[in-house]
Parts: structure tokens; sequence; C-alpha cells
């Protein structure tokens, strides 16, 4: 079965309820695509708003803790996300792995409770300017895959790999076709080696420029070189998406 291509909007700290005519637009937008998968991950307290505002579009969550209850105060556990209506979730953000200071294990089991609760996971791994400057680019994306992949999930398409060069978040920079292409063949390796499979997706934020995604970019050589693609913000005239998110019944 062919791979279909992946777009998923990020929102980050961003959004509220006066916002969510946009994510109207993008599923309005999405609709006209229909050979590219869709998704839009907004902050926890909009997914059932964001699910009702835009229905057809995958609306997702942007974390996950990795017990399904508990005294972990502040915390969405996956059942959470899944009763609020998301289909996906993030894991792994640089974000997160800077700010929160979550480690490869950390990510590891948050990817396991998202699927094991049936959301489809984009796993996120890249590197800082310093790591690529050094010439260890590749070697740090492959050793963040190998430590932070769960136990392979039962259908592979549940699960996408995001390759986030920090080093072009908000810089005004973007990896270039070849640079995504690099850290996609790593990753499809290290993930060939684990699971012995070949249908992940693989995504890359750096090479949409400015960080916004346009129906224009669908026709750039890098588009070509990857799955999918991890957008850091999505505006009216553009499209976004996650794994293969299954309809929830």
């Amino acid at each position: 079965m062919q791979r279909r291509k992946l777009i998923a909007g990020n929102w980050k700290m961003n959004g509220t309820a006066a916002t969510l005519g946009e994510a109207r637009t993008v599923a309005q937008a999405a609709a006209d695509h229909p050979a590219v998968d869709v998704a839009l991950c907004v902050p926890a307290i909009l997914i059932t708003r964001a699910v009702a505002a835009a229905p057809g579009l995958a609306i997702g969550g942007q974390d996950v803790h990795a017990s399904p209850h508990g005294a972990h105060t502040g915390c969405t556990s996956a059942a959470m996300l899944a009763d609020a209506g998301a289909r996906l979730v993030i894991v792994g953000h640089s974000e997160r792995r800077g700010d929160q200071h979550e480690s490869d294990a950390d990510v590891r089991v948050k990817a396991a409770a998202g699927l094991g609760e049936g959301l489809s996971v984009i796993l996120c791994v890249g590197e800082s300017e310093a790591v690529r400057d050094s010439g260890q680019a590749v070697a740090h994306v492959c050793s963040q895959l190998d430590a932070s992949l769960p136990e392979a999930p039962a259908d592979p398409a549940m699960l996408s790999i995001a390759y986030e060069p920090i080093w072009a978040i908000g810089t005004g920079k973007t990896a270039s076709p070849e640079q995504a292409r690099e850290a996609a063949d790593a990753g499809a390796w290290i993930a060939f080696r684990k699971y012995l499979v070949t249908s992940l997706r693989t995504e890359s934020t750096g090479g949409v420029p400015d960080q916004r995604v346009d129906y224009e970019y669908l026709d750039t050589p890098a588009w070509h070189y990857q799955d999918s693609i991890l957008a850091g913000s999505v505006q009216s005239r553009a499209v976004n998406r996650a794994p293969a998110v299954p309809s929830r019944k």
C-alpha cells in the first residue's frame, strides 16, 4: 500500500475559542486535497471545541502523560485526549525536550501511551545548530530515534517520525531538500532495523518556508523528499496533518 502524504499543524501555546475559525478554514482547504492527510494539533483545552468547529479534520494534542491516571497535576493522559475527541498526539517536540527536559526514555513511554489508547503518534527528533555544525547531525538523530521509538505498533501507519531541525525553528533558516532526505533516510533505516517494516512515515519541519505550509509548497522538491510535514504555525491558506489518523467510533 502506498503511503499517503501527511501535513500536521501545531498551534503550540496559541489559540482561543475566538480563533477556531482558522481550524474551519484548514478543514475546508484540506477537503480540496483528498490525497493528503491533514491534522491540527491544538492546546488540550481547545480539542473538543476544535473537533466541533472543524468536522472531518483530524484534531490532536501536543503532549501526553505516560500514565493513564494519577497524581500528575496539570498533565493529560492519552485516555483524556481521546475522550476529548483527539485522534493523534505529538510527542518529543524539541520544545518539550528542551523546556521540560524530556529524555528519549520519556518520549518512548509517552508514545507507547498514545498508541495504547488508539491515538496516532507523531514522534519528533532533531538536532541543534551546534550538533549539525559538528557534523554529528545524522548520528544524533539516529541515537534519539533508536532510544525514543516504542514497541512496534500493530499498525505501523499509526506512528509518524517528524524530523525537526531545531536550528530551523523560528530562525528564518530552512533545511534543504538534501538535508531533509538525509534525515528521512536515516530515520527509515532505524525504524526498519527496529520494526522490520517500511511503512512508517517521516516528516520534516525544517523544509517549510517561514514555518508556513501553503499549497504551492506541495509542488517543491522538498515535499517529494518526505512523506509529511509538521508545521509550527498554520494559516488560512495552509493544510496540515499527522499519521494515518483512523476515525474513532
